[in-house]
């Protein structure tokens, strides 16, 4: 499939452009060692970590958003999460390269996570991602991913139709939110992609690196202009 030539790329967040399952596995362990239970191994945690506190709690305790407690166990994490949030979260290898040559070539980025505001406004600056054009998060707008919703109001921000946008993530849901929102969507197979594969997902591309999505761009280009010299 050829792909058309994006005028800005979003990105999911956790997962997508930082590693940040580290910090959020370890305020889920921590309420597990705050009531006399064994750390859960970081290698069960670490794949939920794009679901949040819904995945990590359900993989912490085995409880699910229904379940008796789990506000309690919730609010728990998340203060955990507040206060530690950038220790060992760092951006993906290859990720500042490709934000960087997306900048050069005038291709806007931009960053749309399920993420609470609260959060990512802390996240985003202590990580090194503050120069995007728009950060929308899972509370910004009435609805979160897989919702179009989120997508929609980051292109109003940036001023690009949704068309002409690329979504980079490596949850199923972000390519069911950039399908929904008809945008061309990219499987972020580099991240954490949850319990399913991301081939499973029917996203328009699947990168594996952070590099492929950069030679993803630049074969749009060549395809673009191969077309243009047929005319």
């Amino acid at each position: 499939m050829s792909l058309p030539i994006p005028q800005a790329i979003l990105f999911d967040l956790d997962g997508t452009l930082a590693d940040t399952a580290p910090d959020l596995a370890h305020a889920a362990n921590k309420l597990r060692i705050t009531r006399g239970l064994a750390p859960v191994a970081y290698e069960l945690l670490r794949p939920v970590a794009s679901a949040g506190a819904r995945g990590l709690i359900g993989a912490a305790f085995g409880i699910s958003p229904e379940d008796e407690g789990y506000i309690a166990l919730r609010d728990e994490f998340l203060r955990n999460y507040r206060t530690a949030i950038a220790v060992d979260s760092r951006l993906f290898d290859g990720i500042a390269d490709l934000l960087s040559q997306l900048e050069n070539d005038g291709i806007a980025w931009g960053i749309v996570t399920n993420k609470a505001e609260q959060l990512t406004s802390l996240l985003v600056p202590q990580i090194g991602l503050d120069h995007a054009k728009c950060v929308i998060s899972g509370d910004t707008t009435a609805f979160p991913k897989p919702h179009a919703a989120p997508l929609l109001e980051a292109c109003r921000r940036i001023g690009i139709p949704a068309s002409n946008c690329w979504y980079v993530g490596d949850d199923l849901r972000d390519v069911q939110a950039g399908q929904a929102a008809d945008m061309t969507t990219i499987a972020a197979a580099w991240g954490y992609c949850g319990d399913t594969p991301p081939v499973t997902w029917q996203a328009d591309a699947i990168a594996v690196s952070p590099a492929d999505v950069l030679q993803l761009v630049r074969e749009a280009g060549r395809n673009a202009a191969r077309a243009d010299w047929k005319i």
